[in-house]
């Protein structure tokens, strides 16, 4: 692999492609990436062209038929047919290579033609599959990029196929409301997944802290910190779109925006909640983990402490004293009952420590056990 080697996602690190000094605007696709799929939805309110797997070449004529133009890319590992891409739509070449470039801040640019547009979007609920989205609004069409085959965005689709809401009365800048709109909604579902994973670790840790593997834990606080590492600049950018006007976004279309930013706002508190909980499922689990070891330790403790004095009167009386030389010597030995008389002391003394731990609450049920029956 050359100098300009992969740069792609291993462990959440994003990989350079282009060696130090490259000049700024160098398009190198990732080896990895996939084929791109060119989608094409035009439509107007009364008009509707849709065609799939269309061939580069084509999309310049079917640009400026309809109001509204629609080219979904999915897949960048041709760096020739972007760079064709952006020819034809007159794009920056900056823009281009963070389009190529995944694992770009969310953000927004304006240029002379067109509105640049970075998102990040799940991928899929059962899997933190986080892609990034870019998007060219310009005044009649959208050209959006999107890193695999399949994704959120289908339902977008099926309301331009069947004219429902105002999308197909609206125009370019509408249709990049809604795209944005559903990348941001597409991380309510997966957050809920995560919810109820906490919540039930949070019951084994309660109940069964021993059989919970702390890298569960922390797996939830990585994917998590995935998550605000997409939300967090999503919600300034769709702010800015809301503060700052430009040419490309209508002020009807603001207002619109304005419910994205008030997801994005709901979205990044329930990350940073879900954190806390996962902070603290740690300490609980931490804290867990010590009380059943000290709960451990206090039985092992309190078996060593009876058997101590127990030890004492066996080996006081596995003395071999000669009884012959002295009367002072052993005298239980000679006792018809001497020897049931060492265990019945043994037993007295054994019961008496438990009486003894039992009253100062060192064994049994405490304080707190007595209230709750």
């Amino acid at each position: 692999m050359s100098s300009k080697a992969s740069r792609h996602a291993i462990g959440g690190i994003a990989r350079r492609r282009a060696a130090p000094g490259t000049e700024p605007g160098t398009l190198i696709a990732d080896p990895l990436a996939l084929e791109p799929r060119i989608n094409v939805l035009a439509f107007g309110p009364d008009d509707l062209l849709e065609k799939q797997d269309v061939d580069p070449s084509e999309v310049g004529a079917l640009v400026d038929r309809f109001p509204v133009t629609w080219v979904d890319v999915q897949g960048l590992g041709d760096a020739d047919v972007i760079r064709g891409l952006g020819e034809l739509f007159n794009l920056h070449g900056l823009a281009l290579e963070d389009v190529i470039n995944v694992h770009q801040r969310p953000k927004s640019e304006e240029f002379d033609d067109h509105l640049f547009l970075v998102a990040r979007m799940p991928h899929s609920e059962e899997a933190m599959h986080i892609e990034q989205l870019t998007m060219f609004l310009g005044p009649n069409f959208v050209l959006s990029f999107q890193e695999r085959y399949g994704n959120c965005l289908e339902p977008i689709r099926e309301r331009i196929r069947h004219a429902h809401g105002r999308l197909r009365r609206a125009g370019a800048d509408y249709l990049t409301y809604a795209l944005l709109d559903a990348a941001i909604d597409a991380y309510f579902p997966l957050l809920e997944v995560l919810g109820e994973r906490l919540e039930d670790l949070e019951n084994q840790v309660l109940t069964q802290p021993a059989t919970v593997p702390v890298n569960l834990i922390h797996g939830v606080r990585r994917q998590l910190l995935t998550l605000r590492r997409g939300i967090y600049p999503l919600r300034d950018m769709t702010n800015s779109l809301v503060r700052d006007e430009n040419p490309f976004v209508g002020a009807q279309t603001r207002v619109y925006l304005r419910d994205c930013y008030d997801h994005t706002v709901q979205l990044m508190d329930m990350v940073e909640t879900y954190r806390e909980v996962a902070s603290g499922l740690v300490e609980l689990y931490l804290s867990s983990l010590s009380h059943r070891m000290n709960e451990i330790m206090k039985v092992l403790t309190i078996i060593a402490t009876i058997f101590i004095p127990l030890g004492f009167i066996a080996s006081v009386y596995g003395m071999n004293f000669d009884r012959a030389v002295s009367p002072w010597n052993m005298p239980e030995l000679g006792w018809y009952m001497g020897y049931p008389f060492a265990l019945g002391l043994m037993s007295i003394v054994a019961l008496g420590l438990l009486w003894y731990f039992w009253r100062k609450r060192w064994i049994g049920p405490g304080p707190r056990a007595e209230r709750d029956r």
